[in-house]
């Protein structure tokens, strides 16, 4: 009967050990694994998300250029940079040939919320189409432009 009264009493210690939660070094080594998983995967994951980013400016500056071929195969012409891209979606003045809008939802910004640059005539062909990139200065290697 003693051993009887042992074993519930080591059940009870056990069961009383294993409710109790995680002891401070185990959630100190599953905090070093965790961090040890951020530095090597956390990166990658930025820069999957530039890669993106990049992605999809590109993809707005050809959708762009499009709506701007279109605009200049009905008046003749590109918007000029006091137009803008705005021209695209509201009919500058004076431009009885105007067809618009050229695009469906308004201008985009680019992928990080800055507006796209625009200058007709431009330095590289009948108009230059910029985003500044991800560090928002103009003629920096991270621009992403309908010319390179």
């Amino acid at each position: 009967m003693e051993e009887d009264m042992n074993d519930d009493e080591l059940r009870k210690r056990h069961t009383k050990r294993s409710e109790a939660g995680f002891t401070l070094m185990e959630l100190i080594v599953v905090m070093v694994i965790l961090g040890m998983l951020a530095a090597v995967v956390g990166p990658r994951i930025y820069d999957n998300l530039m890669k993106g980013k990049d992605q999809i400016a590109k993809m707005q500056i050809s959708e762009l250029e499009s709506a701007l071929m279109l605009f200049s195969f009905d008046t003749g012409r590109f918007p000029s940079t006091a137009d803008g891209l705005q021209a695209l979606v509201q009919n500058p003045a004076g431009l009885n040939s105007w067809q618009g809008p050229y695009l469906r939802k308004g201008v985009p910004n680019d992928p990080w919320e800055r507006p796209y640059i625009y200058k007709s005539p431009g330095e590289h062909s009948d108009f230059d189409l910029c985003s500044v990139g991800a560090d928002g200065i103009e003629g920096t290697e991270d621009d992403i432009c309908n010319w390179k």
